[in-house]
């Protein structure tokens, strides 16, 4: 009887861990393959940093994005170092995301970091700003915005307006980073515009980094050391907004006393156009986010996708900037 009873226990008991084991097999397999064939994207996205309040709204509208597109996003911030990039992107290719993108510090270095991220299998988009890479097929696409034109577009208004002008107009240039597209681009644009007016002279060149503070101390050192100033064309809002410190601190009028040219138009720097401090503003939108999300949906599923897609963009007067503001996102 005994025997019989441990005999039924122990067949009761296989057939229990049986069930269990086929449960468990069954969990493993739905779980495994769900997370793996669910069709949800991961993007390792690296920054550029937080210099401006244009990389604030770019940042913003991408975080967001993601968000909306039921995209998974790991996000660094590189303060503005290549070094911190690259090691970012190498991270990004250990944990195996689908997408990299990235916005790149400076146009140059990038080449063996980017083969990296090809070997692995893992696409890249350049959003933003672009790299100098002679292969092109280390990145997918390049989205962002066309900086020679926005740099021309800022030079054929000052040539219109100085079209009149017998003597020299000197010009200050408060660039960018060094080494960065933007910079680089907009610089081109600019002297490219202006080029065939000999009374137009840039007299000054410097970087200011992008930032207010950088933007305020260069444009102090433009104005001890050169006494007559007509017009400054620079890079970002940002720096323009901090040359208009050091403007009214040497007492000067911005705007008036000296024609203020910018690009970007983000809301403190469209305030300033609205206020008669700057003159003219050549828009550079930071809001990127939904197309670089439908992007990386496109690569990921392995779909064609153009090599290069320009944002769109205008151009912004003092009148132009008053019916703009109320409706800016940014």
């Amino acid at each position: 009887m005994r025997k019989m009873r441990t005999q039924r226990a122990i067949a009761v008991l296989a057939s229990v861990l049986l069930i269990g084991g086929v449960a468990a097999c069954g969990n493993s397999d739905t779980g495994g393959g769900g997370s793996k064939d669910d069709g949800k994207i991961t993007m390792g996205f690296s920054q550029v940093g937080a210099e401006s309040g244009w990389r604030t709204a770019n940042t913003t509208s991408i975080k967001e994005s993601a968000a909306a597109a039921g995209i998974e996003l790991k996000f660094d911030d590189a303060q503005q170092k290549q070094e911190n990039q690259i090691k970012a992107i190498r991270n990004y290719i250990q944990q195996k995301v689908d997408v990299i993108a990235f916005s790149p510090v400076v146009e140059s270095g990038w080449d063996t970091v980017l083969k990296e991220a090809k070997d692995a299998g893992i696409p890249v988009i350049l959003t933003d700003r672009s790299v100098d890479s002679a292969d092109k097929s280390l990145y997918k696409t390049f989205l962002g915005s066309d900086f020679v034109k926005e740099g021309k577009l800022a030079g054929e208004w000052l040539v219109e307006q100085k079209k009149g002008a017998t003597g020299p107009v000197n010009i200050v240039e408060l660039q960018g980073n060094t080494g960065a597209a933007p910079a680089n681009d907009r610089k081109k644009g600019f002297g490219e515009a202006i080029a065939a007016n000999p009374n137009l002279k840039i007299i000054a060149s410097q970087p200011g980094d992008f930032t207010r503070a950088g933007g305020k101390q260069v444009m102090e050192q433009f104005l001890k050391a050169n006494p007559k100033i007509d017009v400054l064309f620079a890079h970002n809002d940002d720096m323009g907004l901090g040359a208009l410190e050091a403007i009214t601190a040497a007492g000067k009028v911005p705007g008036k006393d000296i024609t203020i040219i910018t690009v970007d138009a983000v809301k403190d720097g469209m305030q300033a156009l609205a206020d008669g401090k700057f003159n003219f503003i050549a828009e550079c939108s930071p809001l990127l986010g939904p197309q670089l999300m439908d992007l990386a949906k496109k690569v990921k599923a392995g779909e064609t996708v153009p090599a290069r897609i320009e944002t769109e963009e205008t151009t912004f007067t003092q009148e132009q900037a008053k019916e703009a503001l109320p409706n800016r996102k940014y």
